[in-house]
């Protein structure tokens, strides 16, 4: 299955207050996997990982993973998971479970009543837990130009800023290529979601620079985060081509993308999301933190 369909397939049916990502029926595929070996992480770079690229385990088993790694957090996780990573002592460090999809979103204005009502309810809820970033969407573009989508998220958006202030939670819409696997998806360019934040002019709406993403619609990964750094509050790892685990067959070099991203003064989370392809998935994940932990 593409990793589109494994994505829109895992978070298309996300409502307020729910997670549907796929998971286990309680039987843990570890079994596949090798011992986890604990990594001596140098605590440049607080790492995460994406929940819904190892759908295949259950939530318990993964943070118990994780943690052994050096996992400070779990990415797209939503409220009905969230006691579990806390009794492992992990963050939600993406919060998800207010978004319609990932196609409808905040550049069409028919979608805002639900948009609203569901952000308005799933905002406090990620400040009660401790958490602060959650997940938003531009949508498709479906005929609209720039200007019009940059407008129509603007008049969304700026409706919940007030209550993303008071809470202290930021609204973060991921940059998704259109070229491969979100065809028509309009917050496609760093240029076009820099612009939103300019117009929005808050600091509790940033973007998610995916780094696997916009080296598919953009490249010119390291310039572009440097020179939009103060727009970015998250970032997702994989490799390219593919969505691949990170070592040595794709295409970036991911210990220069750390550097980079380090010396813009950057401390919040670095969350990987390729699609292991290797049956001891979690060594998987290991070698990428080891790679991207500079």
């Amino acid at each position: 299955m593409s990793s589109k369909l494994n994505r829109r397939n895992a978070l298309k049916n996300i409502i307020a207050g729910t997670a549907a990502i796929g998971v286990s029926s309680g039987i843990s595929s570890f079994a596949m996997d090798k011992p986890t070996q604990s990594l001596a992480l140098k605590g440049n770079i607080n790492h995460s990982v994406c929940r819904w690229c190892f759908s295949t385990f259950d939530v318990d088993a993964l943070c118990t993973e994780a943690k052994k790694i050096g996992i400070k957090g779990i990415d797209l996780v939503g409220p009905k998971d969230w006691p579990i990573l806390k009794k492992h002592g992990l963050e939600s460090t993406m919060c998800n479970g207010a978004e319609i999809n990932l196609v409808d979103g905040f550049n069409d204005k028919k979608f805002h009543e639900q948009l609203i009502k569901n952000y308005s309810a799933m905002i406090p809820l990620v400040a009660a837990a401790g958490y602060k970033n959650l997940i938003c969407f531009s949508g498709n573009r479906r005929g609209k130009d720039d200007e019009t989508g940059w407008n129509n998220c603007v008049e969304g958006l700026k409706q919940l800023m007030p209550l993303a202030e008071k809470h202290g939670v930021v609204l973060v819409m991921e940059l998704l290529n259109s070229k491969i696997n979100h065809a028509d998806y309009q917050c496609d360019k760093t240029a076009w979601g820099a612009e939103l934040c300019k117009r929005l002019g808050s600091e509790n709406f940033k973007l998610l620079y995916d780094i696997y993403h916009m080296q598919i619609d953009e490249g010119d990964v390291i310039r572009t985060i440097k020179e939009n750094h103060q727009y970015i509050a998250h970032y997702h790892t994989a490799g390219v081509p593919g969505r691949n685990e990170i070592d040595e067959t794709q295409e970036l070099y991911y210990p220069a993308i750390m550097k980079a991203i380090l010396e813009t003064g950057f401390k919040g989370f670095v969350a990987q999301e390729f699609i292991p392809k290797n049956a001891d998935k979690i060594g998987s994940l290991k070698k990428a933190v080891e790679i991207c932990d500079i």
